[in-house]
């Protein structure tokens, strides 16, 4: 006989939406049960956001060593080039994923939430059952949260398998293809393949769109396009991957270009990086009588779907498809449960892409608050004349800091950043656009020399027209 659980909440999934709700839950004394069919922590620290920068972490270590072979730079000198091994590189970063993974169990454990691994099969909208190692477990619940992430989307007429890699199947290769092709140039191509090429593999980018990186305006992306023009990696675009072709024991990527011209792109394997899609089949969705919106689960400001005590957050519901999106709403959800008076309204949500150089986004470019009618100011300081950043080696990149602002009260709408290591003041850009910050805010804060930060405020203060150091 099936054991049963009767629950105040249930929550579906255990990446970072779904743990991060289950344990606020238990914090407030909500009787709380968690599924999850596989590991904790969900795609980001499985298979997605952790395990690929410990992969570019290594890969841009190995970069900079080759550096030192024979020339003597920064009076280090390598005789020879270093081994590499990608196989131990991989059993590194599987440390690094476990020590997490337990790090959520602990956490879960701690707040008094009951773990349930299996695959959680709704036959409504209060009542599941799941297929564990020990049996089925059938669960009922006042609350549900759904948290089932996304799944990577793939090309029909370019099936996964033994040559054709998802993202998940990248970060688990023990061997360097001499050969890599990528479809797909926006951030989790990019950052595979870049990180594969600085590893050593020959990599060339096929892109439908006639841009890479779609998420993030022209002007922050000449560094990148300048870093790929040094290292001879070609970007396709407006190029269409049609089919891999097999022969002779060589292999090919067959693309097309605008022009309606075929070619053939050799390759040992192909990463199939086109974006990813809301995990909506195979659980019973659609028994639970929530309203959609296109491929996502329709929700309110305060994540509550169309169903009385059902709640979705993550990348189920929709844009941006981001990990710390999802906490943000696993958090605010459970407080609702709770009894809280909570929505979701974030003044803007950070975006970070880990390309070679780094890229953030928060809040809106130039064009963007243009395009809703609102007249700016613009500041931008470049980290050339950043002390910090040149005595790093990262000041020659072409990467800047920039600050959009409205003309009328100089209440800051953005700030974007392309550079070296500038993942690291993302935080401090969405901080000051959630606290309403004025250019006058961010100039008149006197941040640490040396520091990367202080470019902030030099952009600040171009905006306003009389920057201190360019």
């Amino acid at each position: 006989m099936a054991e049963q659980i009767e629950t105040q909440v249930l929550v579906v999934g255990g990446g970072p939406g779904g743990y991060v709700a289950a344990i606020r839950c238990g914090q407030l004394g909500l009787k709380t049960t968690i599924v999850e069919a596989d590991r904790l922590g969900g795609t980001c620290l499985i298979r997605g956001c952790i395990p690929s920068k410990a992969l570019i972490h290594v890969a841009g270590k190995y970069e900079s060593m080759l550096a030192h072979v024979g020339t003597g730079k920064l009076g280090i000198k390598l005789d020879q080039a270093p081994h590499f091994d990608l196989g131990q590189v991989v059993d590194w970063k599987e440390t690094v994923v476990d020590k997490l993974n337990g790090g959520v169990g602990a956490l879960l454990k701690r707040a008094k939430v009951r773990v349930v691994h299996g695959k959680a099969v709704f036959a409504d909208a209060k009542n599941c059952t799941v297929a564990s190692a020990d049996g089925d477990v059938q669960i009922s619940a006042q609350h549900v949260i759904l948290a089932t992430g996304s799944v990577v989307a793939g090309i029909p007429s370019i099936p996964f398998g033994e040559h054709v890699w998802s993202s998940t199947e990248a970060l688990l290769q023990r061997e360097l293809p001499k050969k890599l092709v990528v479809i797909g140039a926006g951030y989790i191509g990019m950052e595979l393949g870049m990180a594969y090429a600085r590893m050593g593999s020959e990599v060339v980018f096929v892109e439908a769109l006639d841009r890479i990186l779609t998420l993030f305006d022209r002007p922050l992306l000449k560094p990148v396009e300048q870093w790929l023009k040094q290292h001879k990696i070609p970007v396709h675009l407006s190029t269409k991957a049609l089919r891999l072709v097999e022969e002779n024991g060589s292999r090919a990527l067959e693309v097309e270009a605008a022009d309606g011209s075929r070619s053939q792109l050799p390759c040992d394997k192909v990463l199939v990086a086109v974006g990813r899609r809301p995990a909506t089949q195979g659980w019973g969705l659609e028994r639970m009588a929530v309203d959609m919106n296109g491929p996502f689960v329709k929700v309110d400001e305060r994540c509550h779907t169309s169903m009385r005590n059902v709640w979705a957050i993550g990348d189920l519901v929709g844009e941006p498809m981001l990990a710390h999106k999802a906490s943000a709403q696993g958090e605010m959800v459970a407080e609702i449960i709770a009894g809280h008076r909570r929505s979701f309204n974030p003044v803007a949500i950070a975006a970070v892409c880990f390309t070679e150089p780094e890229l953030v986004g928060c809040g809106l470019s130039p064009d963007e608050a243009k395009a809703q009618g609102i007249e700016v100011i613009v500041g931008q300081f470049p980290f050339a004349a950043n002390g910090r950043s040149l005595a790093m080696e990262s000041g020659t990149d072409g990467g800047f800091v920039r600050v959009t602002a409205r003309a009328d009260n100089h209440v800051v709408v953005g700030i974007h950043a392309v550079g070296a290591h500038v993942s690291e003041l993302s935080g401090e850009f969405a901080l000051a656009l959630e606290m309403g910050a004025r250019l006058e805010d961010l100039s008149g804060t006197i941040h640490v020399h040396p520091t990367m930060t202080e470019t902030l405020p030099e952009a600040a203060l171009a905006a306003l027209g009389h920057a201190i150091h360019a």
